[in-house]
């Protein structure tokens, strides 16, 4: 069991697995998104709603923290062409400042993020930080696809800038010294 996990440990530090318990389920989620933010601004033309001032958006389980949120919406015309079985009136979401995602059991923060309703990805970037069951992977830029699970996480463009994980094994592997 303990070499086990060992060998998991290392798969997932060499090929970066996805991060299975990140994964939302398939498909567009059909719960509603709640935004509560200091300020908000329409613009129709734009088929935009921008939020500032301790922005909080919630769906499901998920929940956003920002200074900034744009949402971006499928115009009516383009919603009455898509499949009625498929609509997702979010085409994207734009959040800037202080950003944070909580989701279950998974913590993740960076400068920006953007949510691609049509690809059901996330990307995080800037000082990007994972935390997961107490570990943590950080990177300059973290990508989630969220049907598949997968995550890739990307290093800055400095020469000496790097990924880095840390990762601590449970409590019940360790074995009792007498």
């Amino acid at each position: 069991m303990k070499y086990t996990k060992l060998l998991c440990l290392l798969t997932f530090l060499c090929l970066l697995p996805p991060l299975t318990a990140i994964a939302a389920p398939a498909g567009p989620s059909r719960k509603p998104v709640q935004i509560e933010a200091d300020h908000m601004l329409s613009t129709p033309k734009d088929n935009s709603v921008f939020f500032s001032g301790r922005v909080v958006a919630k769906q499901g389980m998920m929940t956003i923290n920002a200074d900034e949120l744009t949402v971006y919406y499928n115009s009516t015309e383009k919603k009455n062409k898509i499949n009625a079985q498929d609509t997702k009136d979010i085409k994207q979401m734009w959040a800037k400042g202080h950003v944070k995602i909580n989701q279950d059991n998974w913590v993740a923060t960076g400068d920006t993020a953007k949510y691609f309703a049509a690809k059901r990805k996330i990307v995080i970037t800037g000082h990007t930080k994972v935390w997961q069951n107490g570990n943590m992977v950080s990177g300059e830029r973290f990508i989630l696809f969220l049907d598949s699970g997968k995550s890739i996480v990307e290093p800055g463009t400095g020469k000496d800038e790097r990924v880095k994980a840390f990762f601590y094994p449970s409590h019940e592997d360790k074995k009792q010294t007498p």
